[in-house]
C-alpha cells in the first residue's frame, strides 16, 4: 500500500530547523546532538528529546514533529509512544502532527485499537481532526486486514461530515479494499467518487483498473481506461502496466501488442517493470528465448534490465528444466556487475532440487552466506523438502537445526515440510514430538496444519491417534474442511472401517461442509483395495447424481483389478453399459 506522506493535504511541509534561535545554538557542545543533526540511531533520537525538553525556552513543535517523523522512519515505533508519555507528563504543549505521528506509530505496530485512544486528546486539547489523522487510521485497521471496520468508519467520516474525504483518503481506501479482493466494491466507490465533488485523479483510476486486472476482468479494465481518457485524464505509464499485466496472466497477447503500440503513440515509453512484465510472461508460459528476445530490445531501447528481468529469465529456464541456461543467465548478471538478490539463489536451489542435483544446490546454499547474505524461510524449505523428496532425512533434519542456530523463525511451511517428511519415512515420533511442542506454543490454530497431522497418522497406521486429534478440533474452535474430512475419512478406508468412513461422510455434510471428487475417490479406492465391489457399485451411483466421476489413481486401481478378473466388469453395470457401446 503506497505510504501516505504528512506532506499531502493539510499537514505541515516539515521545514529545516533555523539555527539562528537561541534553542537550536545552545546544543552544539561535545557529545550533544544538535537540532540540525542528523538522527542515526535510537540513541541519538532519545539524546535530542532529552536535550530538547531542557531548553529554555523549548523549541517549536516542529522540531518535535520531525524527531518523532525521524524514529517512525527508522521504525521506532515504541519509543516514539514512550517520549510522547514523557511530553504529557512534562506538560509540554503538542499538535496535530505529533498526535498523528502518535497515532502511525500505533498503526504501524499493528495496534489501531490502541490508536484509536489518542482520538480523546484531540478533543482534550482543543485540537481539531486532520483529514491526515482519519487517513492514517483507515490505513492502520487495513493492515490489519479489518475491512468491515474500515468501511465502517469510511462511511462515518462521510454520513456525519467529520471530515470531506480528498483524494489521498479515496485513494487509502480503495487501495485497502482492492489488495484485499474486494474489486466490486473499489468500483463502487470510484462510480461513488465521479458523483461526488471530489473527483478521481489518475492515481485512483490506476488503483481500480489494477484490481480489475488481478481479478482476470481486463476488458471491464480497458472499458475503464478508455473512459478515463474520455474525461480528460491521460493514463501513464503505470495505467498501462497494470493492463499489460492482466492480458499477460491470461495469454492476451494480441491486445499486449495493441497497447504496447497505444503508449508509444501517446509517448508512453515502456520503463523497466513494462518489459519485466513481458519477460515473466512469456516465461511462465515457457516462452524464454522470446523473453530473452525482449531483455536484448530493453537494452536497445536503453532500458537497462534489472535484478528481476534475470531472475524471471533464470526462473522460466528451470521451469523448463534448462538448468544449464539458467545458470549461463545467473552468471551473466553477476558480470553485469548485478548482485544477485535471494530470489536469485532460490530460484537456482529449487531448479536444482527438482533436478536431484543436491551437490550443486548446496553448492549455492552455502554461497549465500559467503556473500554475507543470509537464507530466506523459501529457501530453506526448499532445500528441507529435496532432501526429503529423496529420503535424506537426517541431513534434513541438521538443516533444520542450523536454521534455528541462525536465528531464523520457522513458519508453518516449514514445519509442515518437516511434518510431511517426517510421517513419509515413517519417523511418526519425531512427528508427534513436533507436533506436541508446536500445540503447547499455541503456534498454529490453522486446520490445515492439523490435516496434515491426521494424515500422517491415518498413512502410518495411527488410526487412534488420528481419531483423537480430530475429536480434538472441535474443543478447539477448529472447524473441519473438506480436506481433514477427506483424509479421516481415508484413514478408515485404509483400515476396511467403511461405516465410520460414511459416517464421516454423512456428519461432513450435516455440518455443511460437502464433499468434493477428492473425498469419494478416496471411498471407491478403499472399496476397490478390499475388493467389495457390489459396496463400490452402490457408491458409484450417488457418486455419479453428484456429478463426480473417477480420478486418475481410481482408474489405475480398477484397471488392475479388471486385469487380475476380468469378470469384475460384469458386476458393475455402468462400467459394462459404456463398454457395450
Amino acid at each position: 500500500m503506497k505510504r501516505i506522506s504528512l506532506r499531502n493535504g493539510n499537514a505541515i511541509p516539515f521545514i529545516s530547523f533555523f539555527p539562528n534561535s537561541h534553542s537550536a545554538s545552545a546544543i552544539s557542545g561535545k557529545g550533544k546532538v544538535g537540532l540540525n543533526s542528523k538522527v542515526k540511531s535510537l540513541g541519538d533520537a532519545v539524546n535530542l528529546f532529552n536535550q530538547m525538553v531542557r531548553m529554555k525556552p523549548l523549541p517549536s513543535l516542529v522540531h518535535f514533529s520531525k524527531l518523532f517523523k525521524n524514529m517512525i522512519s527508522m521504525k521506532y515505533y515504541t519509543a516514539v509512544l514512550s517520549l510522547f508519555r514523557e511530553m504529557q507528563k512534562l506538560g509540554i504543549p503538542i499538535n496535530v502532527f505529533i498526535l498523528t505521528g502518535v497515532i502511525n506509530s500505533y498503526c504501524l505496530m499493528h495496534r489501531s485499537d490502541c490508536a484509536f485512544s489518542v482520538l480523546p486528546i484531540y478533543l482534550k486539547n482543543g485540537i481539531p481532526f486532520g483529514i491526515v489523522t482519519f487517513t492514517t487510521l483507515l490505513r492502520g485497521i487495513f493492515a490489519e486486514n479489518k475491512v468491515k471496520d474500515a468501511v465502517e468508519l469510511f462511511k462515518k467520516l462521510v454520513r456525519e461530515k467529520i471530515c470531506e474525504p480528498n483524494e489521498v483518503m479515496y485513494a487509502t481506501v480503495m487501495n485497502g479494499l482492492s489488495k484485499r479482493g474486494h474489486t466490486d466494491k473499489t468500483l463502487s466507490l470510484l462510480r461513488l467518487m465521479e458523483q461526488g465533488n471530489t473527483k478521481p485523479n489518475i492515481y485512483i483510476y490506476t488503483i481500480v483498473i489494477d484490481s480489475l486486472c488481478k481479478d482476470r476482468n481486463c476488458d471491464v479494465a480497458i472499458t475503464l481506461l478508455n473512459e478515463m481518457k474520455q474525461r480528460g485524464i491521460p493514463p501513464n505509464v503505470v495505467t498501462y502496466n497494470s493492463i499489460i499485466d492482466g492480458l499477460c496472466r491470461i495469454g492476451q497477447w494480441e491486445k499486449v501488442k495493441i497497447l504496447l503500440s497505444e503508449m508509444v503513440n501517446h509517448n508512453i515509453y515502456p520503463n523497466v517493470r513494462s518489459f519485466n512484465i513481458l519477460t515473466d510472461g512469456l516465461c511462465k508460459e515457457g516462452k524464454v528465448e522470446d523473453a530473452e528476445e525482449i531483455m536484448k530490445h530493453m537494452v536497445e531501447k536503453g532500458v537497462e534490465p534489472d535484478i528481476i528481468t534475470y531472475n524471471a529469465i533464470m526462473d522460466g529456464y528451470c521451469l523448463r528444466g534448462q538448468l544449464d541456461r539458467a545458470r549461463r543467465i545467473f552468471n551473466i548478471l553477476i558480470e553485469k556487475g548485478i548482485e544477485p538478490d535471494i530470489f536469485s539463489y532460490n530460484i537456482l536451489i529449487n531448479g536444482y532440487c527438482k533436478k536431484k542435483n543436491f551437490a550443486k544446490a548446496m553448492q549455492l546454499f552455502c554461497e549465500i552466506s559467503q556473500k554475507g547474505s543470509k537464507p530466506d524461510i523459501v529457501t530453506y524449505n526448499t532445500i528441507l523438502k529435496g532432501l526429503f523428496e529423496v529420503g535424506r532425512t537426517g541431513e534434513a533434519k541438521q538443516i533444520y537445526a542450523e536454521m534455528l542456530s541462525a536465528g531464523t523463525k520457522p513458519d508453518i511451511y516449514i514445519h509442515v515440510t518437516l511434518l510431511n517428511g517426517y510421517f513419509n519415512y515413517g519417523l511418526v515420533e519425531e512427528a508427534m514430538s513436533l507436533f506436541n511442542k508446536l500445540e503447547r506454543k499455541r503456534e498454529y490454530t490453522d486446520i490445515a496444519f492439523y490435516s496434515v497431522v491426521i494424515n500422517g497418522l491415518c498413512k502410518n497406521g495411527k488410526l487412534d491417534e488420528a481419531r483423537a486429534v480430530f475429536k480434538k478440533l472441535s474443543f478447539i474452535g477448529l472447524l473441519p474442511d473438506v480436506r481433514t474430512y477427506t483424509v479421516m475419512i481415508n484413514g478408515f478406508c485404509l483400515e476396511g472401517l467403511f461405516d465410520e468412513a460414511k459416517d464421516i461422510l454423512r456428519k461432513m455434510e450435516d455440518n455443511g461442509c460437502s464433499p468434493n471428487n477428492v473425498t469419494y475417490n478416496v471411498i471407491l479406492q478403499g472399496f476397490l483395495r478390499c475388493n467389495k465391489i457390489i459396496e463400490m457399485t452402490a457408491f458409484m451411483k450417488e457418486m455419479a447424481g453428484r456429478g463426480f466421476s473417477f480420478d486418475a489413481t481410481t482408474a489405475e486401481f480398477l484397471v488392475n483389478i479388471v486385469r487380475e478378473n476380468p469378470s469384475v466388469l460384469d458386476m458393475i453395470p455402468e462400467l459394462h453399459s459404456k463398454n457395450k457401446k
